[in-house]
């Protein structure tokens, strides 16, 4: 498998779900921008143009013309007479409405009678809440029926735009993200900043976890003792931290009638690349004052994951088996056996039924 290798145990098929992309208002994505049609990304390796109408539809679209494959995220958005918004192409100018039907190719004659509208791009089904974009992605998108469920709500939405959004591509699988993501035993050894937590720090914890939609949860306590950063919320906090496919993680904190929610979006770009996307929001006056210091926080974290990703891409070029140990890496466990079930039981046409157990689990870190 040379540099595409993953580790041998790892349930590697995508998962058919929605995908977020976590692009505001003041963000380059999907905010109408002088007849910009959006913007192309990557999404399981497929392109994709995201973007929104001037009457304020979001759409997501294959980014590829299927008349000579020219991207249409280099094209432009119009509105002709009679067909309302449209997506023309930079090549030869066709054009398409934001569900993928052709509305008009401009080369052809009067008397041409070639039926436009019979040409189609292969559209995604697309959803806009709490101020991201949610893109739906089957397991096969020739033949992808409209989704099942709705994007996940997430608690602590507060205190009105986000306070703070930082995102990173890792050179990483999802799988890999999102293990390293729930990863609870490796905060003092790669985040080691006065103001966290450090290899002398450690100590022994015990955490409860529940089953909950499509995921599972450690549910609310008080954070732990060595966690230095929540002292600057003040009060007593209690925190409780879940897990969702595709890849959603959040921390809803609470000091008293005060919120805080870190949501983390990982979105799979190609089989090795994922962009981590943090998220903040908060009606606490703490992140008035200090949000500068957070911002070099949360960018510090995020650096300091790419880099060990980097390192273990060494140790991955091999293909090696992966040993995982209980409790430690009991959640990168539970999160293969909710993608093996997720699969199990769209392919046997049953509702999902969740693998997880409520547990308590106990680590060092």
């Amino acid at each position: 498998m040379g540099e595409s290798c993953l580790g041998r145990g790892l349930h590697h098929e995508n998962v058919q779900c929605h995908h977020a992309l976590p692009l505001r208002a003041n963000q380059q994505g999907v905010e109408v921008d002088l007849g910009n049609p959006g913007i192309g990304i990557k999404l399981l390796g497929e392109p994709v143009l995201v973007g929104r109408t001037r009457a304020g539809q979001v759409y997501a679209m294959r980014d590829i013309c299927p008349h000579r494959a020219a991207p249409l995220s280099a094209g432009r958005l119009v509105e002709k007479p009679g067909e309302g918004e449209t997506i023309e192409c930079c090549y030869h100018g066709w054009r398409f409405r934001p569900d993928g039907v052709c509305a008009a190719i401009p080369s052809l004659v009067e008397d041409q009678a070639y039926e436009a509208d019979r040409i189609r791009v292969r559209s995604y089904p697309v959803r806009e809440s709490q101020g991201m974009v949610f893109v739906w992605m089957a397991s096969d998108p020739r033949t992808a029926p409209d989704p099942d469920h709705e994007p996940p709500l997430f608690p602590g939405v507060v205190g009105g735009e986000a306070k703070m959004v930082e995102s990173m591509d890792f050179d990483a699988h999802v799988d890999h993200a999102v293990v390293g993501l729930m990863d609870p035993a490796h905060g003092p050894y790669v985040h080691q900043q006065w103001w966290w937590r450090s290899a002398r720090s450690m100590h022994e914890k015990a955490k409860a976890f529940e089953p909950r939609e499509h995921g599972f949860a450690m549910v609310r306590h008080a954070p732990s003792s060595n966690s230095r950063a929540y002292r600057l919320l003040g009060g007593a906090p209690a925190t409780e931290i879940t897990f969702r496919l595709p890849g959603y993680r959040w921390e809803h904190i609470q000091v008293g009638p005060r919120q805080v929610l870190a949501l983390t979006c990982l979105t799979p770009r190609t089989d090795t690349r994922t962009t981590i996307t943090q998220i903040f929001w908060s009606d606490h006056w703490v992140f008035s004052i200090a949000r500068p210091f957070l911002r070099m926080g949360v960018v510090a974290f995020l650096k300091q994951d790419g880099g060990m990703v980097n390192l273990q891409n060494e140790g991955l070029r091999y293909d090696p088996a992966l040993i995982w140990i209980d409790d430690a890496d009991k959640q990168a466990k539970w999160y293969q056996q909710l993608k093996r079930e997720w699969t199990r039981s769209r392919a046997e046409g049953r509702p999902f039924a969740n693998p997880v157990k409520a547990a308590v689990l106990r680590w060092k870190s």
